[in-house]
């Protein structure tokens, strides 16, 4: 069934479904504005959200990125300085492991150089047994003094230094005691020898040192010896010899007497 209205302007009737169909179109048209109003605004939305949450994880991601350590807070920069010092430490530790391999390695080879020498020390020794004891079924060595000598030391104490030499026939050792006197025109001193005895079966070095007696000048030395049943005495004329360069101010700086053999 069909429907008119009647137009008073026009004299004639309009078909209402034509009115109708006007409305449903308007209608579709608001309905597309609101759908295509409501787009544009979720999109201005999520550009905010997106904008609010990239800059909040930046913010996060920041801070997490900072460390704490001994109540200062560094970033990535500090993290960039600590692995640089953390490589100039490798690398040092990396030098210091090679030096002490270096030394660990020389230790090594000193050690086999000491071995070497004391191996050639008892070879030298068994020798030097072999030669005492075909000597003295020769008859041995008389009591005898192979080297002498005084050097100066500081704060006016000197060191002396005598090796003597005696073998006996049996090849047994014999019992060495040494003396040492100062001499002047006028009087002597006594100098004190410590150790006062000496086993000699071969050579023996007799070492010590004295404190000149203030305001004695000794013209002469005299070196006394006593082995078994044989006697010996010595008399060495004092003579001040040319100044050394290298004396240590302090006798407490000088070294042990020297052990060495007297040329």
């Amino acid at each position: 069934m069909q429907y008119y209205v009647h137009n008073s302007n026009l004299n004639q009737y309009t078909p209402l479904n034509n009115s109708h169909n006007r409305q449903q179109g308007a209608v579709s048209w608001l309905l597309l504005l609101f759908a295509v109003a409501l787009i544009i605004v979720s999109v201005i939305i999520s550009i905010f959200v997106y904008k609010h949450a990239y800059q909040k994880g930046y913010h996060d991601a920041n801070k997490e990125a900072k460390i704490v350590t001994d109540g200062i807070e560094m970033n990535a920069d500090g993290l960039k300085s600590i692995q640089l010092e953390n490589e100039i430490l490798k690398n040092e530790a990396d030098t210091a492991k090679q030096e002490r391999d270096i030394t660990l390695n020389n230790l090594i080879e000193l050690r086999k150089r000491i071995d070497e020498l004391k191996i050639t020390n008892l070879q030298l020794k068994q020798t030097n047994k072999l030669y005492g004891k075909s000597i003295a079924r020769q008859g041995g060595i008389p009591l005898q003094i192979i080297g002498a000598k005084i050097e100066p030391l500081p704060e006016n104490a000197f060191e002396y230094r005598f090796d003597v030499l005696k073998l006996a026939k049996d090849g047994k050792s014999r019992t060495l005691k040494p003396r040492i006197e100062l001499l002047n025109s006028t009087s002597f001193v006594n100098i004190p020898v410590k150790p006062s005895r000496y086993d000699i079966a071969g050579v023996a070095r007799i070492r010590g040192r004295f404190i000149m007696p203030e305001g004695f000048s000794p013209k002469q030395l005299r070196l006394k010896l006593k082995a078994g049943d044989e006697n010996l005495e010595q008399i060495y004329n004092w003579k001040l010899g040319k100044r050394k360069n290298n004396i240590p101010l302090s006798l407490s700086e000088v070294p042990e007497t020297d052990q060495r053999p007297i040329n």
